[in-house]
């Protein structure tokens, strides 16, 4: 039975809504075309494990596939800070459903599509929304029904059966069928701007990616992705769809929030609402890939990407002091001649005048005041290079080929704190050694990719 759609306690509903009128309007045209929706307010709790009371309304689709209509249930979160935001989508399958993973949803349900990933007010709206989610289930149907328990092992032992007869294993036709990817070294570049495109050069030069998808999620065409397009890298490919990064062994974030008239924490607030829409999908296109995040704060957008994605600490990684690192060794050996005697200096710490030297390896042949000094002369010529976009592109390309290659090269790069960090650090403090803890910015050998 179809109630009527009553603005007034919707309005009661949304009473920490940013935009709540705003909302109300597109609600009301929402259930214009699918008056059947039910509305409810519940706590959303999101995958970096905060909660929010958020408005949600369920239903069904008509969604016509093979000649036949099915309705598909789904469940539809709006966000706090709609219609600036997309909402969060799920299938909400019954008992005797199951999901079918695919392109456009995970096993958990959740929806993903180039209209959400797209998503710019006012050109977007939920009507919108759920009319490319119907065109997209009728490709590719997101349920299906769960046969009975006989019905489930006769199609079982059917399946085994038509196996046996082609001569083909179940354990060979999933490798077969994951053969391109285990074998193509896929890379992708999430955002357009001078960083996105330094990283795509630097990468393409260095030749290591068989693929490379650059991600450009601006409304405008700029100047730099217009030029990769018109003069065609070879194995660049530019999209706007993030699925276009399916099976990436690594997807560099260096997409940036940054306005003139926006504070440090309106910036840092700006980049989690953008990694919120951008993270759970890509990590859920590239499930076993690493996630390389050159996005400033580094130290912050690093820690907010691990907890988006719920990828292992170990494939959540921060381009930290790299570039610092590697320009400060070169400094020392080639600009002051010093003799390094096996050991590397490394620059650890959080991006800014915080940042300090540290010496490596086991020889003592340098004393300590002598470190310093070298140390101090050497942070001096580095603090007058600057940090343009080509040079981190290039330090990022040196840890792509350190993931992708296997190259056992040790890197100052951001990772997850421990707490035995602490007292390691507190030990160093009390032995005089200028030095801080080092696993936000870590000497790290790189994973495996």
């Amino acid at each position: 039975m179809e109630m009527e759609f009553d603005c007034e306690s919707l309005r009661r509903l949304l009473g920490k809504y940013k935009f709540r009128d705003l909302t109300v309007e597109e609600l009301k045209n929402v259930n214009r075309f699918f008056p059947h929706f039910r509305y409810s307010m519940d706590t959303y709790v999101f995958k970096d494990s905060s909660q929010k009371d958020l408005l949600n309304f369920t239903g069904t689709i008509p969604v016509m596939y093979h000649g036949n209509t099915y309705n598909i249930p789904i469940r539809l979160w709006i966000l706090d800070s709609h219609p600036f935001a997309p909402p969060i989508c799920f299938l909400k399958p019954t008992a005797n459903m199951g999901v079918s993973v695919g392109k456009h949803v995970d096993a958990q349900g959740r929806i993903y599509l180039p209209y959400l990933q797209n998503w710019s007010h006012p050109k977007s709206v939920i009507v919108g929304l759920i009319k490319e989610m119907i065109a997209k289930f009728q490709e590719e149907l997101p349920l299906y029904s769960l046969p009975s328990s006989d019905e489930a092992r006769q199609v079982d032992l059917l399946a085994y059966i038509a196996k046996i007869t082609e001569g083909v294993s179940d354990i060979n036709s999933k490798n077969w069928a994951n053969h391109e990817h285990k074998t193509v070294n896929k890379i992708t570049v999430v955002g357009g701007g001078e960083l996105g495109i330094a990283c795509t050069l630097a990468i393409s030069a260095k030749g290591i990616a068989d693929r490379l998808v650059l991600l450009d999620l601006s409304e405008e065409t700029k100047g730099g992705v217009m030029d990769l397009d018109i003069f065609n890298l070879p194995n660049v490919e530019i999209s706007k769809d993030l699925s276009a990064s399916a099976h990436s062994k690594v997807v560099i974030f260096t997409v940036n929030s940054l306005g003139s008239s926006q504070s440090y924490l309106d910036v840092v607030q700006s980049n989690v609402d953008m990694f919120r829409a951008l993270v759970p999908a890509l990590g859920h296109y590239s499930q076993h890939g690493i996630l390389l995040v050159a996005s400033q704060p580094v130290e912050i957008m690093t820690y907010v990407t691990w907890k988006l994605s719920a990828f292992p600490t170990n494939r959540v990684i921060g381009i930290g002091c790299n570039l610092d690192s590697q320009r400060l060794q070169y400094i020392i050996t080639n600009v002051l001649k010093a003799q390094m005697s096996g050991k590397q200096v490394w620059v650890i710490g959080e991006q800014g005048e915080d940042k300090v030297p540290t010496w490596g390896g086991q020889e003592e042949v340098m004393s300590h005041n002598s470190q310093v000094q070298l140390s101090n002369r050497a942070m001096e010529v580095l603090r007058v290079k600057g940090q343009r976009s080509w040079s981190v592109g290039l330090s990022v390309a040196d840890l792509v080929d350190s993931i992708v290659n296997d190259k056992k090269k040790v890197h100052s790069v951001s990772i997850l704190a421990k707490r035995e960090t602490e007292h390691e650090w507190q030990r160093g403090r009390e032995r005089g050694r200028h030095r801080i803890g080092n696993r936000l910015q870590a000497l790290s050998h790189q994973p495996r990719a």
